[in-house]
């Protein structure tokens, strides 16, 4: 059942916070003019859903066979989701160099969160108490309550402290949580974005000791 898949995410959410994040980062280059769009249907959501462990396969099918009988339903959550979703980002790219998040974000963060809060429900388990949603099985916004979730237990951790966006000045905008000891991570991957910078920084050096020699 959905309800309990939906249960085993949740509380994984708890332990790793990192999901919102990835949900932001379905939109690579996000801080630049022109991001890319990872979530271009209702099917895209889905297999990200499935790709994170928030459904399983039979969930996952099951949910597209619903939405091609509700398109029309299907395309709404759609909408919500890359709202959420923005909201998401905005919100913790602006925390992490130390803005206030716009009001409008934190509104539709806020408003996620009654919906799934309204449907949600301790349960006891043998191994300890776990969040619950009372999902009805093919509901279609059904992946976005671990999201909301996660991004409000991120919001409210000290693990907050950690979550940075990429340094790359083209506008990368990934988002990350630095795990490194002494918090100096600023790159999404030092391979990529980073060595470019290293390049960078290289290249206008020599520039600079090229003209001090001349």
């Amino acid at each position: 059942m959905i309800e309990n898949r939906i249960s085993a995410s949740i509380r994984q959410s708890q332990i790793d916070r990192e999901l919102c994040l990835d949900f932001a980062n379905t939109a690579p280059w996000h801080a630049s003019e022109h991001p890319k769009e990872k979530l271009k249907t209702y099917n895209d959501l889905v297999k990200w859903a499935l790709q994170s462990e928030i459904l399983s396969e039979k969930e996952a099918q099951e949910l597209i066979s619903e939405a091609e009988r509700e398109p029309s339903r299907a395309e709404d959550v759609l909408k919500r989701a890359i709202e959420l979703r923005e909201a998401i980002y905005h919100v913790f790219s602006d925390v992490s160099i130390g803005n206030l998040p716009a009001e409008k974000d934190m509104t539709v963060i806020n408003l996620n969160l009654s919906k799934t809060m309204a449907q949600s429900r301790l349960v006891h388990t043998k191994d300890g108490f776990i969040w619950s949603t009372s999902k009805e099985k093919g509901e279609l916004d059904c992946m976005l309550d671990p999201v909301v979730r996660s991004a409000a237990e991120l919001l409210t951790s000290d693990g907050l402290e950690r979550v940075k966006e990429c340094a790359d000045d083209r506008g990368c905008g990934y988002l990350f949580m630095d795990k490194s000891r002494n918090r100096s991570r600023r790159w999404c991957d030092m391979m990529e974005c980073g060595n470019r910078a290293k390049a960078k920084r290289f290249y206008r050096k020599r520039q600079k000791e090229q003209s001090a020699a001349a």
